[in-house]
């Protein structure tokens, strides 16, 4: 775990739940795309930056979920390098608690408050073209996150964030966290289109052609849809709906689900209603969602 897997050329990425990419800028300068989710993996990280004879200047976070910014505060604080993330992501990025805060819809329970959904506070500043270093370049792949990004090296080799899951993972969840549905499904169309040698996602193995995986995460994300909609035949609350769903799914229920599942619910709702497929109705002072 936390192997540095080189790519081609200067473009090389750390094996981990969350692949952490490293793009060399120089002879001495590195700088790393995400920072592992904790600072025991940011201290194992930095070792083997450190054995390579090369100082690592900054972090471009392609979003600022606790997997992909957990390891920039340890980072921060003992190399001085700079972080930056996009819009949002960086705002989230300065305040953590947002992300919790966000899933539950208030100040999170304890049970939100942990290291897989709260990173330790960093210091990002805005990302703009002209923060990036010469050969790399950013790419807009919002969706699974408000303005994720991700970033496409002179090696020809892009780095995709979260902007789809493996099929494994699909396989076994059926639903996974989604901010803005449609904005996820317009980043998948526009994924093949991208001009890599190869495609390194997050939580998938790299590939020299993400259109099938990017087909599948589509088929996928509009077969839930699909089921909410046979739900909503009749009209359901939305713990109700959030129970049929994940029990047709065989997916017990905790906190943590409760938050990341639960939030990506309310934006299928959002989606299909903005699309004219769902409504609501007011019954017995229950806001109840009901196909159309």
């Amino acid at each position: 775990m936390l192997e540095l897997i080189h790519v081609k050329g200067n473009s090389y990425y750390f094996a981990s739940p969350a692949k952490i990419g490293l793009y060399r800028i120089n002879e001495t300068d590195v700088v790393l795309i995400d920072s592992g989710n904790d600072a025991s993996a940011a201290k194992r990280i930095l070792r083997t930056i450190n054995e390579q004879g090369w100082r690592l200047v900054a972090i471009y976070n392609t979003h600022s979920h606790a997997d992909h910014i957990g390891g920039n505060a340890y980072l921060q604080k003992n190399t001085g390098c700079r972080v930056f993330a996009k819009g949002l992501e960086a705002a989230y990025t300065n305040h953590p608690i947002l992300e919790p805060l966000t899933l539950f819809g208030a100040y999170p329970p304890k049970e939100l408050r942990h290291k897989f959904l709260l990173a330790e506070e960093s210091v990002a500043e805005p990302l703009g073209e002209g923060e990036l270093p010469q050969g790399l370049t950013s790419l807009s792949l919002s969706g699974h996150a408000m303005d994720m990004v991700g970033f496409l090296t002179d090696d020809g080799v892009a780095f995709l964030g979260d902007a789809l899951s493996s099929q494994e993972t699909l396989e076994k969840y059926k639903i996974c966290y989604i901010y803005d549905i449609a904005s996820y499904l317009e980043t998948l169309r526009r994924l093949p289109d991208i001009k890599a040698d190869v495609y390194v996602p997050s939580h998938a193995a790299p590939t020299e052609d993400i259109a099938p995986l990017a087909l599948y995460n589509t088929e996928a994300t509009q077969a839930v849809a699909e089921d909410i909609l046979r739900l909503l035949k009749t009209p359901m609350n939305f713990e109700a709906l959030l129970s049929a769903l994940l029990t047709q799914y065989d997916a017990p229920l905790n906190f943590q689900q409760y938050g990341l599942v639960g939030s990506t619910l309310r934006s299928y709702l959002a989606w299909l209603k903005n699309e004219g497929r769902v409504n609501v109705v007011f019954e017995n002072n229950f806001l109840c969602w009901k196909a159309i």
